[in-house]
């Protein structure tokens, strides 16, 4: 199909394809359509005919002359080819001698998954425009319902993926609190503050714009059970840093994992105890990030003969976010606990509002 010089616009489903064997008919076509500021390509004859279909017009406008067998084989293909969202409208331009009802009969049968517009030369310029003008904004509409399934399946497997995720870290803390618990009482108590951390975070992912939260955030919202009659009990300082949805998450449970053993064996068990919790950004090209976690002021500190879970789970989660295993010292003077890796591995997305600012 020989193609003639016009206008294309590179957006799928924006231009208008025409198909005119007679170069007198493609032309004027082309021009009256150019004129109302819409896309074109027009061909005048067959040979590549799968070439401009696959260019994804929007509207296919026919002559009656451009009816033949090849011609209607052809866009039949391309119809029975379009996704399930597609219906792409066909103005068809009948001659004065046609007979339009056996026309409108054969190509409804030919092309059940088109929207046939019929009309009857001679057209006027207004009405042949309005029509083609009304087809694309069909066109653009089904577009849009495309678009909205896309992001409805997408959403739903988001939604699939984090119900999983939070079912297996439910899991995951249920198993791991039953055998640490000595009493059901104390099994209870630990695991609603265990979940407790976990909504905290994730409330906080979800109010903030897009899929990420800062530090300053998470420790605010997972000490501030602990800040008692106005006592700032745990310190936190750090710059501004963003953090994605996954190591945010975990990161709050390891804070809110070291909060509660403070609160039972550590500083915070004692009236005077203390704790600070520093975030530190290097000044490489490619920084690192680095957290501290140090008490002071509580008990003599000793290294207990075997892990428990917080100690366990602390360990694995903060080697999993930052890449290698984090420090935990059983110092006599407080416990302390580091850890630091690349900053790429855990960064978020900046946020765009106001966050809670750090000390």
């Amino acid at each position: 199909m020989n193609v003639s010089d016009q206008r294309y616009e590179s957006s799928a489903l924006d231009h208008v394809l025409i198909l005119a064997p007679y170069r007198k008919d493609a032309d004027y076509l082309g021009r009256l359509l150019r004129d109302h500021d819409i896309g074109v390509r027009v061909g005048t004859q067959a040979d590549d005919l799968d070439e401009l279909l696959a260019a994804s017009p929007g509207v296919l406008v026919a002559t009656h002359e451009a009816l033949t067998p090849g011609i209607i084989a052809a866009v039949a293909g391309h119809l029975q080819a379009q996704p399930s969202w597609s219906e792409i409208p066909i103005v068809v331009l009948l001659d004065r001698a046609s007979r339009p009802e056996q026309v409108r009969a054969e190509l409804g049968r030919v092309w059940p998954r088109a929207r046939l517009l019929f009309y009857q030369r001679p057209v006027t310029t207004v009405e042949l425009a309005s029509g083609v003008q009304s087809a694309l904004l069909a066109r653009l509409r089904q577009r849009d319902v495309r678009d909205h399934i896309a992001k409805e399946i997408e959403l739903r497997r988001e939604l699939n993926h984090r119900v999983k995720n939070i079912l297996a870290s439910v899991t995951s803390i249920f198993e791991m609190t039953r055998r640490g618990a000595t009493s059901m009482d104390a099994f209870a108590e630990d695991f609603r503050g265990r979940l407790g951390a976990l909504d905290k975070v994730h409330s906080a992912v979800f109010r903030s714009e897009g899929d990420s939260t800062s530090i300053s955030e998470i420790a605010q919202l997972t000490f501030d059970p602990y800040l008692l009659h106005g006592e700032d009990r745990i310190v936190a300082h750090g710059p501004p840093v963003v953090l994605s949805r996954e190591p945010g998450t975990t990161l709050a449970l390891c804070l809110h994992e070291l909060a509660t053993n403070a609160i039972k064996y550590g500083a915070l068990s004692q009236p005077k105890g203390q704790v600070r919790f520093n975030w530190t950004l290097s000044d490489d090209d490619e920084p690192d990030l680095a957290i501290v976690w140090q008490e002071q002021g509580g008990p003599v500190v000793e290294e207990p003969t075997r892990a428990g879970y917080g100690t366990r789970y602390i360990r694995s989660a903060l080697a999993s976010i930052f890449g290698t295993k984090p420090l935990i010292v059983f110092d006599k003077a407080g416990l302390r606990c580091e850890a630091s890796g690349p900053f790429s591995r855990v960064a978020g997305q900046p946020l765009t509002h106001g966050r809670v600012k750090p000390e």
